[in-house]
């Protein structure tokens, strides 16, 4: 099957527009082009392979594993270089080249480590070749700032040496210059200055003989003279030698490093190619996911059924002014072969045809739609397009004759894999005349077994509409009362122009509309007042049909909650129940128990108690386990205890372990900390009015007199004497 589709119908619907929006959405420079020049694909394999890959990066975006970066700069011209003889690439080229292959190894690592999740990228991902060996030589001789690297060869590292040694020269001899002329006051407040990359020193001009040296040049007013001094001229004269001889030798490094990397050109094209598919693979997935877009099923059978399409472009118009648009439910098949709107003008025929149109165009490019995910559609091999008013000046063609011409293209290439859309079918020319010829068009279309959609005002295209088993009337709905258009589909009835009507509302005299009237075919008024009422009719079932619909919800939630009420109410009489069980049981016991109390009162038999006792918790055991006989447990069942409970008893030891452990920890810092409080209170020097108490008492005392380590203490009511090593401190005097 081989997909062909014209630049006409491409421009008719505005596919332009949608690459520019993919094209904003793309990283890299190569991307934005590629995207700007996207067509529907003419093989189905490629086709179907494009919008699995665009359909898993949209769903990275929903998982943890995100694709990484891959934003790149384009390496064409550094591409191109290496096939002219003796070239060589600049240092930052090499770092182009680097960046490119070092992203794309990135790329291969990642879609090889997730190759279950992206099955189909990592598939795109396996013609491309992993190497490391011509990143490894940039690196050897290209540092991460862009340039070569000292160790390039052993002659580069040298001269650099010596160009390092040179400079020092350079500084030195100036500073001793600049250092002589300063204290023989030669020079000018600013000593210094730069010229062409060089120190010169600032002379007051009136001194300027003096210095042996290059005269540089002069301050604005002439007042400075800037001179190299004598004695840097010839180190500056060997440093210009020396950064000459370091351009050759890098020159001399750069091309050997080219040559290196000549066998690598296949291999460099394959990785950009590869970077930009993936850029404009990524662009695609970002603007679905913009505009909410999904991949629908595509079915081998003859079929167009797109629920909830919306038109890619009104969607992103109406989201930047806060509208909202309304979506259109739209179905072709063998039975519904031609689909004939009509309808009041502005109402959104053309806008619904379009929609149709370009969401076929966007899938047949590698490109998901905003559709409902359960939508299905087949692939054309052909999408004819007749819109708008296409006057052709240039070839002084009126609009009906540019109009007949699209319509023989339209016969030449109709047939069964076609899909075609017109717009105001038949206008044009005279509405008789105009109207019969595209009765005999659309008969035509109709017997290719083409799949169309067309818009019209014209009655007797209605009426054929009518009339041919697989063509269908479809109208979009209006507002009888206020006159403004509702914007959805309604498949199965014609629909008015409502001529007159919008022309009352527009404030045209109503003697002017019956004049009007009169002057137009009674049959043509009838017919549009009988399709009017119809709408109408249609309209109030419709609206019934909303009610009922929103009554219907409602008496589903109310049936709900009576019947989690009924639920509640069925477990609390359970619970009931329950409690109820369980007192009679208690009562039965209590008075059991107490039959048995009272003979024992009576007898004072303690082996008539215990046997009488012992026989009625027998009994009463016997009817439990008849109603909960115990289980009897295999040997696995047993076994399997066994292994969780030595499990759980191994730790129980672990944790006992680490617990011993823990608090012998805690016991240690506890003694650190009593042997610290000891040693802080032996320490301690005992003063008078400290409060204290004698060792293993209670009683605090006041300290009233120390003499010799002997304490008076004072406890209110009586004086006692203590050594200060059997007393400890409770409150230092302050």
């Amino acid at each position: 099957m081989t997909i062909t589709i014209s630049k006409k119908t491409l421009n008719d619907l505005e596919f332009d527009t949608i690459l520019q929006r993919i094209a904003a959405f793309c990283i890299s420079d190569l991307g934005r082009k590629a995207a700007q020049v996207i067509t529907p694909f003419q093989k189905k394999e490629l086709l179907f392979f494009e919008l699995k890959k665009v359909d898993e990066y949209l769903t990275s975006f929903a998982n943890d594993n995100r694709i990484p970066n891959h934003h790149f700069d384009a390496i064409s011209k550094e591409i191109s270089l290496l096939d002219i003889e003796n070239s060589y690439l600049a240092p930052t080229g090499f770092l182009k080249i680097l960046n490119v292959s070092e992203t794309v190894n990135e790329q291969l690592k990642f879609f090889k480590k997730f190759k279950e999740i992206y099955p189909v990228l990592f598939k795109h991902s396996q013609d491309v070749e992993f190497t490391t060996q011509h990143i490894d030589s940039i690196k050897k001789i290209i540092t991460s700032f862009g340039e070569v690297d000292d160790k390039a060869s052993p002659t580069l590292k040298l001269i650099r040496k010596e160009i390092t040694h040179t400079r020092s020269q350079i500084n030195e001899s100036f500073n001793r210059a600049l250092s002589k002329f300063h204290s023989a006051g030669y020079l000018d407040d600013i000593r210094e200055s730069i010229v062409d990359n060089q120190r010169v020193l600032a002379v007051t001009s009136m001194h300027r003989r003096k210095i042996k040296g290059a005269l540089l040049g002069t301050s604005k007013t002439g007042s400075i003279t800037f001179i190299a001094p004598q004695t840097t001229l010839q180190y500056t004269r060997e440093l210009e030698n020396l950064l000459f001889e370091e351009k050759q030798e890098i020159i001399v490094i750069l091309k050997a490093l080219t040559d290196e990397l000549r066998i690598f050109k296949p291999l460099l094209v394959q990785y950009q190619h590869y970077l930009t598919d993936l850029d404009l693979v990524g662009a695609k997935a970002k603007y679905a996911h913009h505009i909410d877009a999904v991949l629908p099923k595509i079915l081998s059978n003859k079929k167009v059924y797109f629920k909830d399409a919306y038109h890619p472009i009104l969607l992103e118009k109406n989201k930047e002014n806060k509208l909202k648009t309304i979506p259109q439910t739209l179905e072709l098949n063998e039975q519904q072969q031609i689909i004939v709107i009509s309808g009041p003008n502005a109402g959104g025929k053309s806008i619904t045809l379009k929609t149709v149109g370009l969401l076929q165009i966007m899938l047949q490019s590698g490109i998901l739609i905003p559709v409902n995910e359960k939508s299905s559609t087949t692939l054309f091999e052909r999408i004819l397009t007749d819109i708008g008013d296409n006057q052709s000046i240039e070839n002084q063609l009126s609009t009906y004759s540019y109009r007949l011409k699209n319509m023989r293209q339209f016969l030449k290439k109709c047939n069964d894999k076609t899909l075609f859309l017109i717009d105001e079918f038949g206008t044009g020319s005279d509405p008789e005349l105009g109207g019969a010829l595209a009765e005999i068009f659309l008969e035509e279309f109709y017997a290719k077994k083409a799949f169309g959609i067309i818009t019209t005002h014209y009655a007797n295209l209605k009426v054929l509409a009518d009339e041919l088993d697989n063509v269908v009337n479809a109208n979009m709905q209006f507002d009888e009362r206020s006159l403004e258009p509702l914007f959805k589909l309604f498949i199965g009835q014609a629909g008015s122009s409502f001529t007159f009507e919008v022309a009352q509302k527009n404030g045209i005299p109503y003697s002017l509309i019956n004049r009007a009237k009169k002057k137009v075919e009674g049959e043509k008024i009838r017919l549009d007042k009988t399709i009017s009422k119809l709408q109408k009719e249609r309209n109030k079932l419709f609206k019934t049909s909303q009610t009922l619909e929103k009554e219907k919800d409602l008496a589903k939630v109310h049936s709900e909650n009576l019947s989690e009420k009924q639920d509640k109410i069925q477990k609390k009489l359970e619970l009931f129940q329950e409690l109820y069980d369980t007192n009679q049981r208690m009562l039965v016991t209590g008075r059991k128990i107490n039959e048995i109390a009272n003979k024992y009162f009576q007898t004072n038999n303690k082996k008539e108690l215990i046997a009488e006792f012992t026989k009625w918790a027998t009994i009463e055991r016997t009817k439990y386990l008849k109603k909960n006989p115990p289980k009897k447990k295999t040997k696995a069942e047993k076994k399997k205890i066994k292994v969780v409970a030595k499990k759980k008893q191994e730790k129980f030891e672990k944790i006992e372990k680490e617990i011993l452990v823990k608090v012998e920890k805690v016991r240690k810092v506890k003694k650190e900390i009593a042997q610290k409080i000891a040693k802080q209170k032996a320490d301690y020097q005992y003063k008078i009015n400290d409060k204290v108490r004698l060792i293993d008492a209670t009683s605090t005392g006041t300290i009233v007199n120390i003499e010799k380590n002997i304490a008076t203490i004072n406890y209110g009511f009586l004086t006692t004497k203590a050594n200060v090593k059997k007393i400890e401190l409770v409150q230092a005097s302050k």
